[in-house]
């Protein structure tokens, strides 16, 4: 059985799969409304609501319903600045996105976290990512999807120096630790909104992949 997502809401839609999935929800004749806050203006659609600003001051303001929710949020401890301005994105505004989704009426949060994510990770970075997911398992979603990519490939506005040098090699490592284009993640996120599964489902990145070809 498939779900029809006629509104969606969605979280991270000027980042490097936010874009590409942006696209593809726009472009999708099932979807009448793409309702995607974000801190600089997107470019104008007629399907597309667009509130630009502080995520702290137009969160509490979204109003409307949705039935899905798409939560593409996330930045590195060197883009943040700190390890506390890190997790203010990564779990603390995650959190409070999908805390304001299922409001909305939301039934299925479809979120991105990391491959080895896991809240007991002595790696910062794994931790928070696990915490991230926990704490939405605690809001009891009807279906929560976790997606777990490797590595993501693609064009960034904002070069991150590390992919940069790690990308053409983590294509030539096997399973699901081979880096993932955006697009192909995009993609699966599109594909998995689409299944009605109750409960909790961890994608990793090489069932991603396969499901974004």
């Amino acid at each position: 059985m498939y779900l029809t997502p006629q509104h969606i809401l969605l979280a991270g839609a000027t980042g490097l799969t936010g874009e590409h999935l942006l696209d593809r929800l726009l472009n999708e004749p099932t979807v009448t409304r793409v309702l995607a806050p974000s801190r600089r203006p997107l470019a104008e659609h007629p399907h597309l609501e667009n509130p630009v600003g502080d995520p702290a001051v137009f969160l509490p303001q979204l109003n409307g319903r949705v039935d899905i929710a798409f939560c593409c949020l996330g930045t590195t401890i060197k883009v943040a600045g700190s390890e506390a301005a890190f997790r203010a994105v990564d779990l603390d505004m995650v959190v409070a996105f999908s805390k304001r989704a299922r409001e909305m009426g939301a039934r299925h949060l479809l979120v991105i976290s990391a491959l080895g994510a896991d809240a007991k990770s002595k790696i910062f970075y794994n931790r928070v990512k696990g915490e991230m997911e926990e704490a939405l398992k605690a809001q009891d979603w009807p279906q929560l999807t976790i997606a777990r990519p490797s590595l993501l490939l693609g064009e960034r506005i904002e070069p991150r120096l590390g992919e940069q040098l790690a990308g053409p090699l983590s294509k030539l490592i096997p399973g699901k630790y081979r880096g993932i284009e955006a697009c192909q993640l995009a993609r699966a996120l599109w594909r998995l909104a689409l299944e009605e599964q109750d409960g909790v489902r961890v994608v990793e990145s090489d069932e991603l992949r396969k499901l974004g070809k």
